[in-house]
């Protein structure tokens, strides 16, 4: 039995050509037993959903252990980012796949007195990264260099992330903060049966990369309830714990860091580690009917393709169409199509590319791009490229939102990219490495695993933060909070979030019915419409089909967990039935 234990779902299942950071992908993608029964069906969001309403403050995050460490932090006094910082900790034991201290994210803040913004601690390229570093000798991608080796890491951002937004905001003490994680991964805690599926699925590879370790394995399969202890990485914990920032940085954990790179021919050195620093970013703002949208600039393409969708739809009556109908449908499709495709070239890291934000959300560059929107029938994919203006220069991840007693906000997307990121563990340190360097454009035009193409603006450079989709967004009504929102999910992170606002704003669904409700997606290549089981009507998918749409069936897309102020001034959290999703309040 190794001193760590886990599982997870094989790449050759993530790769459903969907967009980023897996979790949600890689977990949804096998898993048809996520067919929850909760969730709405296509033309009516299920309206059987208990509803509970708490005044002090929620936690909504993706395992209940790390909920209930949120919650917890939360009734000791802790305000929403000293609950995150305790929350991005647990989910480092109890969600392996996704939750981590070898990956990086975002979070977007917004404070009880309306101040907001953002903290970017993305992963970013190793100094000695280059351009062609996964080309052969022809100038052909290499398979799976970039996602299960140890040249597919980029240098880790969770823990300085961590540091930084407790620096800024925080108010308990740190060790308070990250003894919950060190106590689950010492003691252990009961594996629930998506855990135990996703561990055994995995078996193979785990055993593969690691050779001579033995995480997250055991003798015979896992079962749901099995205790799950990780005695390195709660020495790893404890180093952070006691040293913070320099506990991960420096010391003994980088030491391991080093030696696993070297064993593997991988490329972080001390010096990335020591080098490696969050950036706090000013967040990006929208309106969409009164509504006030903050969310995350780039290096996320996830808020402004979020601020391109929503104002590509404003103008058209949603709500008298109705939920998932086939003129809401084909709007939001072809609103898709279009923003995708500037995706592809126009995002990538602002310290080293400058990103025409302004451009991209210029109302009349926006309400041109949709003019060739046609009712008759589909628009090619091949038809639609990035658009043009004058003066333009040239898949694992979690979701938590939580919100304190005195109504501070926090939305934070963290991720390893891949499920189990490369799936290779630090040895003598505990923790998973990401493959977040498949993030960048490999070679312009070629689709990473989730089937995203990018050009120059993402390619690979030393240092530079690679592309993500992630799209934590808090959204404002008559200058009050009115919602927490953001999930996992690859590609479909930017579409679950739109949709799941939309629920709320125009198909005046609660939260968790927002969550619930099933999702469709398009990315622009490929050219397909993924939809989730039953999301679209038989007559819906019909009347699309005749327009030329295709429709592709495919897994649960996203796993949205969010939180939103109702009329009555209370908190009404919506966990995603998708996977072991909890919400808490008091």
């Amino acid at each position: 039995m190794g001193k760590n234990e886990i599982r997870l779902i094989p790449a050759s299942a993530i790769r459903l050509n969907l967009c980023k950071h897996v979790y949600g992908i890689a977990a949804v993608m096998s898993l048809s037993v996520f067919l929850f029964s909760s969730a709405a069906r296509a033309q009516e969001p299920s309206m059987n959903v208990k509803k509970e309403n708490f005044h002090n403050g929620m936690v909504v995050c993706a395992t209940p252990d790390a909920a209930k460490v949120g919650l917890d932090i939360l009734k000791k006094g802790g305000n929403a980012v000293d609950a995150a910082v305790a929350v991005q900790f647990a989910l480092a034991v109890t969600l392996p796949e996704a939750g981590n201290i070898g990956g990086g994210g975002f979070m977007v803040y917004r404070s009880a007195h309306g101040e907001s913004n953002t903290l970017d601690f993305r992963e970013k390229a190793p100094a000695r990264a280059s351009q062609n570093m996964y080309l052969d000798s022809a100038g052909n991608v290499v398979p799976n260099m970039s996602i299960a080796t140890h040249k597919a890491s980029g240098v880790p951002g969770s823990v300085d992330g961590m540091v930084e937004a407790y620096n800024k905001y925080g108010k308990l003490k740190w060790a308070d903060l990250v003894q919950p994680a060190i106590d689950l991964a010492h003691n252990g805690f009961k594996i629930t049966e998506k855990l135990a599926s996703d561990l055994n699925r995995s078996r193979a590879q785990f055993v593969k990369l690691n050779p001579g370790k033995s995480y997250l394995l055991k003798d015979g399969d896992w079962k749901e309830g099995d205790v799950l202890v990780q005695e390195d990485l709660a020495q790893t914990l404890m180093l952070i714990r006691d040293k913070k920032r320099e506990g991960f940085y420096g010391g003994m954990v980088a030491d391991l860091l080093v030696s696993e790179m070297k064993n593997g021919a991988g490329l972080i050195s001390k010096a990335d580690l020591q080098n490696y620093h969050s950036v706090w970013r000013k967040a990006i703002y929208g309106n969409y009917k009164g509504y006030k949208i903050i969310t995350m600039p780039p290096p996320s393409s996830g808020g402004i393709a979020l601020l391109q969708l929503l104002q590509s739809v404003e103008k058209y009556p949603l709500h008298r169409w109705g939920y998932n109908r086939d003129s809401t449908v084909q709007l939001v499709v072809e609103a898709e199509r279009r923003v995708y495709a500037d995706r592809s070239k126009y995002l990538g890291d602002p310290d080293f590319y400058k990103v025409p934000v302004d451009s991209l959300l210029n109302p009349a560059y926006i309400d041109a791009r949709m003019k060739s929107f046609d009712w008759n029938a589909a628009t090619p994919s091949t038809s639609i490229q990035p658009g043009k203006f004058v003066g333009y220069e040239s898949d694992q991840t979690t979701h938590y939102s939580i919100v304190d007693k005195e109504g501070n906000a926090v939305a934070i997307t963290t991720t390893l990219n891949d499920s189990f990121g490369s799936k290779i563990f630090v040895g003598g340190a505990g923790f998973l490495l990401n493959d977040e360097m498949d993030d960048f454009s490999a070679k312009p035009g070629v689709p990473n695993m989730f089937g995203l193409v990018g050009g120059k603006a993402n390619s690979i450079q030393p240092g530079k933060r690679m592309l993500s989709c992630m799209t934590p967004t808090i959204i404002e009504k008559n200058g009050k909070l009115f919602m927490v929102v953001g999930t996992p999910g690859g590609s479909t992170i930017i579409t679950s979030v739109f949709q799941t606002i939309l629920n709320v704003i125009e198909f005046d669904q609660d939260m968790q019915q927002a969550v619930n409700s099933k999702r469709f997606h398009h990315q622009w290549l490929p050219d397909v419409v993924y939809e989730e089981k039953d999301a679209l009507s038989d007559s819906t998918e019909t009347k699309l089909k005749q327009k030329g749409y295709k429709i592709v069936e495919r897994g649960p897309s996203g796993r949205v967990d969010a939180i939103l102020i109702n009329k009555a001034g209370y908190l009404e959290g919506g966990a995603d039935p998708r996977g072991d999703d909890t919400k808490l309040g008091w």
